[in-house]
């Protein structure tokens, strides 16, 4: 990847939620919210604190994660939409 996020910025590819509903009905595209779950390509290295030290993140590259809805900045690189936002717009790490 090309994107290396700064401090506490981690860069997530989203995943597509079902496409159909809990009662079996196909939802189409144009009726479907962006998930609000994606995977972790890339962590920076952590936030800077005021003593000088960095707190670590607390996801890894690879975590799927569940984050707000308007959460963070969309970015397009090759092709591929990625969203680049801070670690505490992640709300839950999904354990698999």
């Amino acid at each position: 990847m090309k994107l290396k996020p700064l401090h506490d910025r981690i860069v997530i590819r989203r995943v597509d939620d079902e496409d159909r509903s809990p009662g079996g009905i196909v939802i189409p595209d144009q009726a479907r919210d962006k998930p609000q779950r994606g995977e972790v390509l890339a962590v920076g290295p952590g936030e800077p604190l005021e003593t000088g030290q960095v707190r670590a993140p607390a996801v890894e590259t690879g975590d799927v994660v569940l984050f707000g809805k308007f959460a963070g900045s969309e970015v397009n690189l090759d092709g591929e939409e990625l969203v680049v936002l801070k670690e505490s717009d992640v709300l839950a790490i999904i354990n698999a």
